[in-house]
This record gives C-alpha cells, sequence and structure tokens, in this order.
C-alpha cells in the first residue's frame, strides 16, 4: 500500500513538473512573439513606406555624418580652431562627452535588450551578465592593443630618424671629399609638420671657415609621442565607432515598419553628427595627410548608411530575433561599449584633464568642463529615440 502511495505521488510530481516546464516553454514563446510583434511596429508593417523612409534615412545620416567629421578637419588650418586653441579644446571636451555617452548609454543598454531577450534561451543568456563582462574583456584588449600599437609607431619613427641621420652623415661625408672651397652642401635635418623627418641641402661658401653643420630633428620627444598617441586614439576610436554603425544600420534597414523608422531617421542623423564630430577632431589633431583624413573620414560617413542598405536587402528574410542574431548584436554591441568607454575615459578624458594639457586660463578650463557634460547630455537625450 504505502509503495503504491509512493509511486502515485512520484508520478503526481513528475506530471507537475512537466506541467511546469510546458507553462515556462508557453510564456516563453509568448513573450518571443510579443517581442517580434513589437520589433515589427504592432501592426504598422507597410513594406513600400519603409523602404522609402529607408532611402530618406540614408541619404540624412549620410549628410550627417559628413558634416559631423568635416567640421573639425575642414577647420585645422584655422587659427582659432588649430591644436590648442580654446575652440579646439572645448571641441574635444565635447567629443570626449559624446563618445562616453555612447558606449555607456547606448551600447551598453542595445547589448543588454539583445542579450536578455526572451528569444533567447533562459541558459547562459539570462543567468550570467554577459554585456558588461564582455565590455571589460574588450576594453582590457583596447588597453594591450593601445599599447602594442604606441609602440610599434614610436619604433617605427625612432628607426626614421636614424636612417635620416645616417643618411645625412652619408651626404656631408661624400661632400666633404668632393666639394670645392667655394661650394660645400650642408645637410640639416628637420621635421616636417607631421613630424616626418626630412632632408634639407643648400650651399656654404668658405666652408673652410664654416665647416659642416648637422642639426639634429627639432621635435622633442615628447611632442612625438603625442602626436603617436593621436595617431593610435583615432585608428582605435574609429575601429569602436564603426563596429556600432554597422549593427545600427542592418537594425534600421531589416525593419518593416514605419512606425519604428520614422522616429529613428531624426534621432539616429544627430548621432552621426555627434560621433563624427567627435572622430573628426581625433583626426585632425593627429595631422594626417589630406588623403589619409579623408579616407578616414569617408569610411566612417558610408559605415551606416551602407549597413542600412545591406539590412534592407536581407530584410525579407532576415529575423532580427533568432537567437543567432541577437546573440552576434549583443557581442558587438558589447565589444563596442568596451572600446568607446575606454577610448572616452583613458586617451580623451583622463589625457586631457588629468595629463597637465589643461593649461589655459581658468575660463577656458571651465568652458572645456562645460563643453564634456554638454557632449554627454546631448547624446544621452538621443536614447529617447535611439
Amino acid at each position: 500500500m504505502m509503495i503504491g502511495v509512493a509511486g502515485f505521488s512520484r508520478h503526481i510530481g513528475q506530471l507537475l513538473s512537466k506541467s511546469n516546464g510546458f507553462i515556462a516553454a508557453s510564456l516563453s514563446a509568448a513573450s518571443c512573439a510579443d517581442e517580434a510583434e513589437k520589433a515589427e511596429g504592432a501592426g504598422c508593417r507597410d513594406d513600400a513606406a519603409a523602404l522609402r523612409l529607408k532611402w530618406i534615412a540614408m541619404a540624412a545620416i549620410l549628410v550627417s555624418g559628413v558634416m559631423g567629421v568635416g567640421l573639425p578637419l575642414a577647420g585645422r588650418k584655422r587659427r582659432t580652431v588649430q591644436t590648442g586653441s580654446a575652440v579646439f579644446v572645448a571641441a574635444k571636451a565635447f567629443a570626449a562627452g559624446v563618445i562616453l555617452a555612447t558606449g555607456f548609454v547606448h551600447m551598453l543598454h542595445d547589448a543588454e535588450h539583445a542579450l536578455s531577450n526572451p528569444c533567447l534561451p533562459a541558459g547562459p543568456w539570462r543567468r550570467f551578465p554577459f554585456p558588461g563582462f564582455v565590455a571589460m574583456l574588450a576594453a582590457l584588449a583596447t588597453l594591450v592593443l593601445d599599447v602594442l600599437v604606441t609602440r610599434f609607431y614610436e619604433t617605427k619613427h625612432r628607426a626614421e630618424v636614424a636612417r635620416v641621420k645616417a643618411d645625412a652623415a652619408a651626404a656631408l661625408a661624400a661632400a666633404s671629399t668632393s666639394a670645392s672651397d667655394e661650394d660645400i652642401t650642408v645637410v640639416t635635418v628637420v621635421e616636417s609638420e607631421h613630424k616626418v623627418p626630412l632632408l634639407q641641402a643648400h650651399s656654404h661658401s668658405h666652408a673652410q671657415s664654416h665647416g659642416h653643420e648637422l642639426m639634429q630633428p627639432q621635435g622633442r620627444e615628447g611632442e612625438v609621442s603625442d602626436h603617436v598617441r593621436s595617431v593610435v586614439v583615432s585608428q582605435i576610436l574609429e575601429m569602436g565607432i564603426v563596429s556600432h554603425s554597422v549593427i545600427i544600420g542592418l537594425s534600421l534597414g531589416v525593419s518593416r515598419s514605419p512606425c519604428t523608422i520614422r522616429p529613428l531617421v531624426a534621432a539616429l542623423s544627430f548621432h552621426q553628427f555627434f560621433e563624427g564630430f567627435a572622430l573628426g577632431g581625433c583626426i585632425a589633431q593627429a595631422q594626417f595627410k589630406n588623403l589619409s583624413a579623408v579616407m578616414m573620414a569617408s569610411f566612417f560617413a558610408i559605415t551606416t548608411p551602407t549597413g542600412i542598405a545591406a539590412g534592407a536587402g536581407l530584410s525579407s528574410f532576415y529575423n532580427a530575433n533568432s537567437p543567432r542574431a541577437l546573440v552576434v548584436e549583443g557581442i558587438l554591441d558589447s565589444v563596442s561599449a568596451g572600446i568607446l568607454i575606454y577610448m572616452a575615459l583613458v586617451d580623451l578624458i583622463a589625457a586631457d584633464f588629468l595629463g597637465g594639457k589643461m593649461t589655459g586660463s581658468p575660463r577656458q578650463q571651465v568652458m572645456a568642463y562645460v563643453a564634456l557634460f554638454l557632449g554627454a547630455l546631448s547624446m544621452s537625450s538621443l536614447a529617447v529615440w535611439a
């Protein structure tokens, strides 16, 4: 009798366990369906209208990106916005705030939303804080990359200076043995505007009295390091911005709901303008040659519109709520967040505000702090729409 009761109780327990699992699965499926319906605009689906808005979005975002990244580059030759001026310092502080808010407010939030989506299985994605963990790993990896690339550029620069010095010494030796007393060539080693060593030759008469002259590069080691840091910061920053711009473009491109796309057009245009302004300021400070600066600016400007176009082409069969798409989106957003947070705090804010570069008047320093907070708040406010 006791065995029968125990068996019956065990059978009831199994039934209850199965029913609880069925109910949980049903609720999960219902939540996933609700999420998919919400993503599609909850009854606002219109493929033709959505496609028209995507074309408008591509044009508006492209123009905004070009304007944002182009303003600092176009003004770098003007005296009022050259490196070290009050306008440039304030603009760079504003850009640092924009990048910081992009990482904390936009990227981390999007990663959390993707990796906590009910369409994903509970284990392991909703049982561990993957967005913060991946962002932390990305920030540490950016630190390692930052150090390695900086050392690479510094070693390359030192080797280039040594080669120029050797060439100059060889030219002097050849000149001293072959030239007449009335025509001795003096080789001077100088540095160009972009910290690239150059050889300059000019004639010296009466060389016996004047002698041979070899001038050392005029740039100091600290200036070289600052230039190298600016190059590295601009390149890594562009990598972090471009990686999440692709995700933003794809997300908008695959949407088939005009109700979802319409508010994003203006929000993402401002988003692209602010990010472009931040990146353009870093490119201007790095003093790239015109061709390199234009290529970096163009690559940034076309990334989001290209992502929109790709998403529009994939929208007929791409499921943004599939587990694979959600995981890829969440991981990439987390990586972008880690990169941008590191770059903003370490290479932009700490380097300027704590590294002794903020040496202007008290008014200029106050303007820089105001610009920093204004940039962070402006970019954060866009999270209401995008």
